[in-house]
């Protein structure tokens, strides 16, 4: 069930269950609670899982048109402090990944592990930070293709035809995000600073799960940035979406982190 609180004058939606060590899932991008619902049952047997809606995503509210990586994190710190819980695991998929870097940067004491879900702790190429600027521009005009075109080209070819079902589910919720919550999260995206420093200078349990064949992240960049870091890494054959093209594996590769 999803509760509710108030961050700056804004609702913070979020879900809380089970009992044991906390996990907190962070959805990435045009994404929200949802997508943990086929994974969060098998984190619940042993886990307390909360998984919280991110500003101008889901249920949960925007907070102007900038929502930095360090405002989400605030975010959930404020959640965290409601529910009294001192420690806890983060798992993110890839926007979820830099709100938790953030969080980690600010609150190492607080992080038990970090999971970067099909995400990266580098900041965004001179190229990608042009092409978010430019998307900015277009979904003004063009919500609706943006959005689908963006989030269907997630996907490889195989998958597109294989998770047909589960793509179209995600994709609707992914419509439903508001404009201002894509422009603002697109924007914070687009200034986030470098936090390898995050991984490489703290001692809390690390991973990094990629795709092989992720269009988002560069796979050889990625094999890269662990080694620098010297964070654990697991590779898929798959894409960026993870939880939807390598479901089976992630749900035992997250059970064993936790």
């Amino acid at each position: 069930m999803q509760k509710s609180i108030s961050f700056k004058n804004a609702n913070i939606s979020f879900s809380d269950v089970g009992q044991g060590p906390t996990v907190v899932l962070i959805h990435g991008f045009l994404e929200n609670t949802t997508m943990w619902n086929n994974i969060t049952p098998h984190l619940t047997t042993k886990n307390r899982v909360i998984t919280i809606d991110l500003l101008g995503h889901g249920k949960s509210d925007c907070l102007g048109y900038l929502h930095s990586m360090e405002l989400f994190a605030e975010s959930i710190d404020v959640i965290l402090k409601h529910l009294r819980i001192r420690k806890c695991t983060l798992i993110g998929h890839s926007l979820g990944g830099y709100v938790a870097l953030a969080f980690a940067e600010k609150h190492p004491q607080k992080v038990k592990g970090l999971c970067l879900l099909n995400s990266t702790s580098n900041e965004d190429s001179v190229e990608r930070k042009e092409l978010r600027a430019r998307a900015n521009k277009m979904v003004q005009t063009n919500f609706t293709n943006m959005v689908r075109m963006s989030f269907v080209n997630l996907f490889g070819p195989t998958s597109k035809e294989r998770y047909k079902n589960e793509i179209n589910l995600a994709l609707q919720e992914a419509l439903q995000t508001p404009i201002q919550g894509y422009l603002a999260a697109n924007e914070g995206m687009r200034i986030r600073p470098n936090r390898n420093i995050v991984l490489a200078n703290n001692t809390f349990k690390k991973l990094l799960v990629i795709g092989e064949k992720d269009p988002v992240l560069d796979y050889k960049t990625s094999l890269a940035e662990a080694k620098k870091t010297n964070t654990e890494l697991v590779i898929f054959k798959n894409g960026h979406m993870s939880h939807i093209e390598n479901k089976e594996e992630l749900i035992q590769v997250l059970k064993g982190f936790i």
